[in-house]
This record gives C-alpha cells, structure tokens and sequence, in this order.
C-alpha cells in the first residue's frame, strides 16, 4: 500500500557493521532484520494505525544507521527524511536537562522552594523544582480545563500566553498535597520554564539555545514566536475538532492541522520544531549524560518513582510509575528504554534511547482520516511503530504497555 521512493530511503554504509554487531540483540534472522524488514515493519504500522506519514531513524553506538519515509505529507507531495515537524514533549527534556546543568553549576538545587521565584503562586512554598520537573507538584494540567481544552479547538490559531496558561491551572484546587503523589501535568513545565529564565538570566529560547541544543549539535532545531515550521515541513492532518464543531458521525471531515499554534502547549521559548536526524541526537545525548555531571544524569534516568503514586478520584492524570512506565526527570522511562513522546495536531512522534544496546531509534507519524474515531479522539500513532520497531532490534527490552 504505500511504496517508498528508493531515494526517500538513506542506508549508511555502517549498516552492514551494525547488523553484525547486533546479531545478538536484533530479531533473531539469520543476519538480524534488513533494511526491507524495518520497511515491511513501518508499511504494516502504518496499515494498522492508519498512518499517513511516516519518518524513521535507527542509530547504533551514536552512528546513523538507517533513515526512511514513507507516505504523503500531502496529497502528491511523498514526505521526505529531511521534513520538519513540531517536538512537543521533547521540550520538557530539554527544560529538566537545562535545570540539572544549572544545578551543575551550582546556580540552584532541585530542592530549592518556587516560591524562591514565584511567591504569589499557590503552594509555592511547599513545591520543589523537583516536583515541577518530576509532576509530584499537584499542580492542576491547564490543557484539561474547560477554558484551554475547548478554546484550543474553537481557535486553534489563537496565541496563548505563559502567564495565562500558569493562571489556568494554578486557579484550580491542587490535585494533591505536593511531592504525595504524582500527576502529568503540563502547567508544571510552563512554571518550571519561567523560573528557568529567572536561574539563567536570559529568556528560555536563549538558555535553551545555548546550554541544550547547541552543545548537543542540534543543528535543526529551534523555537519560533509564530506557528511557522521551517521548511520542508511535514504536513499534518486533523479530526480532532469533529465533536466540539457538532459534525455528524459518518460525515467526511480531515482537515490541515500543520499550522495550528501550539503556544498553548508549552512554556514561550521552548514550542519548537525539529527533524528526525535531531530528534534522535537529542534521546542520544540525554540517555548518555553528555551534557550533565554523572549525579544530575542519574537524577534525570535512574528510575526513582518505581512503586510511587497512585489513582484518585478527580485526577485522571494520577497514577503509579511502574516498571514499565515511570518518570524521571523530563522523560518517560520503560524497562530499560529511555524515551519521550510527542503528540500534537495530527501527528506524533517517540525517541527511545536503550543503553546496554547503545540503540537508538526515533519516530515521527501523522494520521490518515481512518485513525480517528466518530468523535475525532485519536491515539499517539507513533507508539505503537515504535514499540514494533523495538521488538524487531532489541527482542524484549519493551515492557508492554502498563498506561
């Protein structure tokens, strides 16, 4: 169903090194799965999921190994490796990786108080740039309210402020007491980014310029102040807006969703785009420490919250960190996979990291029309060709899905 242009597909020569390199840790063909195995993988997800797009890379032992895609940005217009997309939740890695090289240089400690910076918040006298960066403030996730979930589909080219968006979710009761629980949130990073800005004294896209995607050669990724994405850009597509618009179960309704603004999804200075090649780079470099001292590296991917948290009446979003799914700091940790994912306006992404192998792989995929429901709700695509792709290069390393 969907053919892959032979120069949309980048081998690197080293493939044929890491193949054998990998012959213990690949599935167990006879010389590990080929290039046409990792494409039948991607074509068979993307059946599956309903995917339009698709753009993969494999890295072993920091060295680019493999690069696809796969399907249409738009309609014609087959995507390509170099297409740019927006990085959602890679921000809150990049904004806990800033936060431990300040830490670092002995600029704050994880357990300083916010109300060393935000007195006027609420708590902030009880909450840790621990809890922030973790999500054990009980800070309410502005994104869930009345007032961002349905303003954001009723205008989703409207631009949002930080100051709104921490206002939302600090006006609403705690979800719990703070560091007794634990809460995706994403008022935390909005907060943690104003703060960063205040330790750094510069603004946000400045510090995280300078102290996270310059040192880690991220050479395409940046923030913007508008909903541009530098092209070429990967197109993406949306029915999300189905049920708040009243259209009909059955009625036809997909439309483009590339340039929706994502400025409430995130602190300012950290809404960015990226591409794949730097998507992986940046799981790399935070799964390594390259950037931290081995102590603040640890605090960021060392599973601690294992057995930590639990469900609640009136907190979706609580839960308990199991082997499978728990949090560090800015990352999502599963088994021994070092990971994060993205999701926004029809498209979503995942960057794993898997240490004892040294294996990398990244995804990012956008939705056909098939992927949603008659409500217009939709999953992360991306996972599950991420968690195929695991199982096909490092058989089972990926716990099953416990969240």
């Amino acid at each position: 169903m969907y053919e892959v242009p032979r120069h949309y597909v980048r081998i690197v020569a080293v493939l044929a090194v890491f193949l054998l390199w990998s012959s213990s840790t690949l599935a167990r063909a006879a010389d590990g799965p080929s290039a046409s195995a990792i494409e039948n993988i991607v074509r068979g997800s993307m059946a599956q999921n309903h995917l339009k797009a698709v753009i993969v890379q494999v890295r072993a032992n920091g060295t680019e190994v493999y690069t696809g895609a796969f399907g249409d940005s738009m309609t014609g217009v087959p995507a390509t490796p170099d297409m740019h997309f927006r990085n959602g939740a890679m921000a809150f890695t990049y904004m806990a990786t800033l936060l431990l090289e300040l830490v670092d240089q002995k600029k704050v400690t994880l357990d300083a108080k916010l109300s060393a910076y935000f007195p006027g918040l609420p708590s902030a006298d009880r909450i840790t740039l621990r809890n922030l960066a973790q999500m054990t403030s009980g800070y309410a996730d502005y994104v869930y309210q009345p007032e961002t979930s349905l303003a954001v589909y009723r205008d989703p080219f409207r631009q949002w402020t930080p100051e709104e968006l921490t206002q939302i979710g600090v006006s609403k009761p705690l979800q719990f007491v703070p560091g007794s629980n634990w809460g995706y949130s994403h008022t935390n990073y909005v907060i943690l980014g104003r703060v960063l800005e205040k330790i750094a004294g510069m603004p946000l896209v400045d510090a995280i310029r300078q102290y996270v995607l310059e040192p880690m050669g991220l050479m395409q990724t940046g923030a913007l102040t508008t909903p541009e994405i530098p092209p070429p850009v990967l197109h993406a597509f949306s029915s999300e807006r189905r049920d708040v618009l009243g259209i009909k179960p059955g009625a036809p309704f997909y439309e483009e969703a590339t340039f929706w603004n994502p400025s409430w999804t995130t602190a300012e200075g950290a809404v960015e785009t990226t591409d794949i090649s730097d998507l992986a780079v940046s799981i790399e470099a935070v799964a390594i420490g390259k950037l931290l001292s081995p102590a603040s590296s640890a605090a960021q991917i060392v599973p601690s919250l294992i057995g930590f948290g639990h469900t609640q009446a009136g907190c979706s979003a609580c839960g308990e960190n199991t082997a499978a799914f728990n949090y560090g700091l800015g990352v999502i940790l599963s088994g021994p996979w070092i990971s994060q994912s993205l999701g926004f306006a029809g498209a979503s992404g995942v960057a794993g990291y898997l240490p004892a192998q040294k294996l990398t792989i990244a995804v990012e995929a956008t939705n056909g029309p098939g992927a949603y429901d008659d409500k217009g709700n939709v999953g992360l695509g991306a996972v599950g060709l991420f968690r195929a792709l695991a199982q096909a290069l490092a058989p089972n390393t990926m716990p099953a899905p416990s969240h």
